[in-house]
């Protein structure tokens, strides 16, 4: 009986926290996607780099994928155009404390520019696809944000960085080599703990039932 009490009580609490979320005025839901985007900035600091590719590993994928489900739709993929509107401007909170347009012009930019995509597309699947809430689909809905949404224009964009800045015509497997394979494991891992979070702290379609 108690942990059906606690149960409903966590339910409750998770309902109204995404219609507080809806509610909020646009001031509000502003400041709410500039503090996503603070979290994208911190976590773009944790980072690993590796010999054979200008791309470092980072964590903040993991604040791209949950800010589509913290935020929603619109606010979502807002969080991320601040991330870079800001960071472009000079705000140095890129992957290694940087910024300046010169970065979403380099070798990341590709990867950045799709944070927006990534983050817009989770946000309207959780938004509008309650049945999506569960772990198995919320899987499969970050997986295509991650490895179709960031990773497809951050590859182009890489090709491109080496045409013209580095005057190298690299082959399509050349650049999956340097831009993808070596993140597949870390992202996949960001993507179960995004997912994970995600499918906990999503409303239900059977919450009324509970």
């Amino acid at each position: 009986m108690q942990i059906d009490s606690m149960r409903y009580e966590f339910i409750t609490k998770r309902s109204l926290a995404f219609e507080w979320r809806d509610s909020l005025s646009i001031p509000n839901k502003l400041l709410l996607a500039f503090a996503i985007a603070t979290l994208t900035g911190i976590l773009a600091q944790i980072k690993i780099f590796l010999p054979f590719t200008p791309i470092p590993i980072t964590g903040q994928t993991l604040a791209v994928l949950l800010s589509g489900v913290i935020l929603g739709k619109y606010w979502g993929g807002a969080s991320q155009l601040l991330y870079l509107a800001l960071g472009a401007v000079g705000l140095p909170w890129f992957s290694d404390l940087s910024g300046g347009m010169s970065v979403l012009l380099g070798p990341n930019g590709g990867y950045l520019f799709g944070f927006i995509l990534a983050s817009s597309f989770i946000g309207y699947i959780s938004d509008k696809l309650p049945q999506m809430r569960n772990f198995l689909p919320m899987l499969l809905v970050m997986i295509i944000a991650s490895f179709g949404l960031i990773y497809i224009p951050g590859l182009i964009q890489l090709k491109l960085w080496f045409n013209y800045a580095l005057a190298q015509d690299l082959s399509i497997w050349q650049v999956i080599s340097l831009g993808a394979l070596p993140f597949l494991a870390g992202d996949l891992f960001k993507i179960l703990i995004a997912c994970g979070i995600a499918t906990t702290i999503l409303p239900k379609k059977s919450d009324n039932k509970a």
